[in-house]
């Protein structure tokens, strides 16, 4: 596998890995957005799914993003008889969103994106010394 290939492979992980930290961002943004009408649905979490394609030129497996599925999970009830979107016994239902959940998948994501990073600046410093080695 060239060094240019190598590059683009990371590349593609760093940006999966950057629809992810927006998801979890939106997520976090939404963590206490109710519904606005009585016996309305609060906002759902969502999560990404990463998907394995092969790469024609290189016969590499690369990662894409798969799809933005809504997190199944059941919603949780506050009670809180003021908000309009109380029941007739005042609890309202609250987004499916945790956090410290989404605090920890952020970190993992960054994590992912910082090791796709390195590869590219490995990759750049190796052209760069092949380079130097061949102009002397």
């Amino acid at each position: 596998m060239e060094l240019f290939d190598s590059m683009s492979e990371a590349a593609k992980g760093m940006k999966a890995q950057s629809t992810r930290m927006r998801v979890i961002s939106e997520n976090l943004a939404n963590a206490d957005t109710t519904a606005t009408t009585k016996g309305g649905a609060p906002y759902q979490r969502k999560m990404v799914t990463f998907k394995d394609v092969m790469n024609g030129k290189t016969a590499q497996k690369e990662v894409e993003v798969g799809s933005i599925v809504n997190d199944q999970t059941p919603f949780t009830m506050k009670y809180d008889p003021s908000n309009p979107a109380a029941d007739a016994k005042g609890y309202v239902k609250m987004p499916n969103v945790n956090p410290l959940i989404e605090m920890m998948d952020m970190r993992e994501a960054q994590r992912s994106y910082e090791a796709n990073l390195g590869v590219i600046d490995v990759a750049k410093s190796m052209m760069n010394d092949t380079i130097t080695q061949i102009t002397r």
